[in-house]
């Protein structure tokens, strides 16, 4: 199949075209503005875990989910997989949700794969003589969280012959806790792999129309996401960032240590990154281009996974390992 370039369309209009010879992907960047935005605003009070911040936040993904059809995962009778949790830090009870929103397969619906990035924050954090107190947490990770909707937007129109399970985790600022306990409860062997949005809102350090993905090596994943990205003007790179070991910095490493596939694709050079855990986070320094292409490039990435024609090999952690 060849994949027509498709760096640089934007549209207003999600137009998606499949044929025998082309694959083109047309994410709607008008709709990648309205999440992004609106998580983002200040009315989310920086989406910390346990707020009326992230309540807010939590109610627009339902509405989400709910618009575009999607089910409600296992046994849950609503979009929301809440849980109680003690903050490791202060050692407060907090009550939070992931937000959890199904798209069952076709041929192949026994098999998951997971598309995830988290849609908490870091909240109001007031200092002497700052006038922002509002940690907005647009690029951490209002980027991901647009991703998934646009992604469910997306795949609900073209179809998908595994079924795909659109989480927003809680507390992932609070040590992966809504990953953490959505693992605990799944049964791994069922997942085949795990996509995974984390800050997608700058342009890498590898230049335009690039993103990097997070524990490269560990399985072939990446090496799937780059034979299908071939001729589409679109590159994946393996993190270059080693010493921040951000493999299990995300929500996917909750899942990886399960043994799933599952990877954190990222856009932003962090090792110059001023905005990062900053209240100047704001949706006003991130780029709608940046954001709606990696959005694409996922989505013809990922294609192949989410037809059943490729099954990426199951991960296998070092540490794990010298422990066995």
């Amino acid at each position: 199949m060849l994949l027509l370039a498709f760096i640089g369309m934007i549209s207003c209009k999600n137009e998606i075209k499949n044929t025998t010879e082309t694959s083109v992907v047309l994410i709607d960047s008008t709709q990648v503005r309205k999440h992004l935005y609106t998580l983002a605003s200040d009315e989310m009070e920086g989406r910390r875990a346990g707020t009326v911040g992230i309540e807010r936040a939590a109610q627009y993904i339902e509405t989400e989910f709910k618009r575009l059809g999607l089910t409600t995962y296992d046994t849950l009778s609503t979009y929301r997989q809440t849980f109680t949790f003690k903050n490791r830090r202060t050692q407060e009870e907090i009550t939070s949700s992931n937000i959890i929103g199904v798209l069952k397969g076709k041929s192949k619906k026994e098999e998951l794969v997971i598309i995830s990035a988290h849609y908490d924050h870091l909240g109001i954090r007031a200092k002497e003589g700052v006038l922002d107190s509002i940690y907005n947490g647009a690029n951490d990770d209002a980027s991901g969280v647009t991703g998934i909707l646009a992604l469910a937007e997306h795949f609900k129109k073209v179809g998908n012959e595994r079924t795909l399970v659109f989480a927003a985790f809680t507390a992932e600022e609070m040590g992966l806790i809504g990953s953490t306990y959505f693992g605990k409860g799944i049964e791994a062997s069922k997942f085949v792999a795990g996509i995974n949005l984390e800050m997608i809102g700058k342009t890498p350090s590898f230049g335009p129309n690039t993103a990097w993905l997070t524990g490269f090596e560990r399985s072939d994943f990446g090496k799937i996401i780059q034979k299908n990205l071939v001729g589409t003007g679109y590159q994946l790179f393996p993190d270059p960032y080693k010493k921040f070991n951000l493999f299990f910095r995300s929500d996917n490493a909750s899942l990886a240590r399960l043994g799933l596939p599952s990877h954190t694709f990222s856009t932003t050079p962090i090792d110059v990154d001023e905005d990062y855990h900053q209240a100047s986070d704001e949706a006003e320094t991130l780029n709608i281009s940046v954001i709606t292409q990696t959005i694409q490039a996922v989505a013809v990435g990922t294609q192949s996974i989410i037809t059943g024609e490729d099954t990426p090999t199951r991960v296998v952690l070092e540490e794990r390992k010298k422990n066995n």
